[in-house]
């Protein structure tokens, strides 16, 4: 067997270790919120010694912002599915399903709230956050093939701040308050995309 071949099980297993130790992450501070979280409770929520948390992640900082950009790219990826799949939407039905995505999002991933009101210095890279308004550009230019490349980008990047900018809010609403939110967000966005798209 060559070193190569060798290599290959220990880096899925390590892979693996990652998703558990990210998975007990999350669970472990929707429970109890990123303060009270430590890193002992969740290296045993996921079935790891702590010396195996510390080789992966040196510190809960580290833990949380891997943590978010995984939750960034999930949201990235649910996005850009949206996108490519958004043939004959008319644009009320589009945004009531770019809100939708967001809210089962934040569902299945019940850390993803409380890590909003994290302070670290997370920025994700700019090629991905590119990348993403490149998309709903690609999107607006086929509801609108009058618009520049220019013009589409810039209200792909209205819009996507706009979305994300609810974060804040829902993050404090209490279940009912949140039910409304999204209602005037998707009524905001509406106005916004049927104004620009025509």
């Amino acid at each position: 067997m060559s070193a190569t071949s060798r290599r290959v099980p220990q880096q899925e297993r390590a892979a693996r270790r990652v998703d558990e130790l990210l998975e007990a992450a999350g669970a472990v501070i929707a429970e109890r919120g990123f303060e009270a979280a430590t890193m002992t409770e969740i290296a045993g929520r996921a079935g790891a010694s702590i010396g195996s948390v510390y080789q992966y992640f040196p510190n809960k900082d580290a833990l949380v912002h891997a943590l978010r950009t995984r939750y960034g790219n999930e949201m990235d990826a649910r996005w850009s599915e949206l996108s490519a799949a958004s043939e004959g939407l008319e644009v009320p039905e589009l945004v009531d399903r770019l809100f939708s995505l967001m809210v089962d999002l934040m569902a299945k991933r019940p850390a993803y709230i409380p890590l909003l009101s994290v302070s670290l210095n997370f920025r994700r890279d700019e090629a991905s956050r590119n990348r993403l308004r490149e998309r709903f550009a690609e999107l607006f230019r086929r509801y609108n093939p009058g618009l520049s490349g220019e013009e589409a980008y810039r209200i792909a990047e209205v819009t996507l701040q706009v979305v994300k900018s609810l974060n804040a809010l829902y993050a404090v609403a209490k279940p009912r308050e949140r039910k409304l939110l999204i209602a005037e967000y998707k009524t905001v966005v509406s106005s916004y995309l049927l104004a620009r798209l025509g």
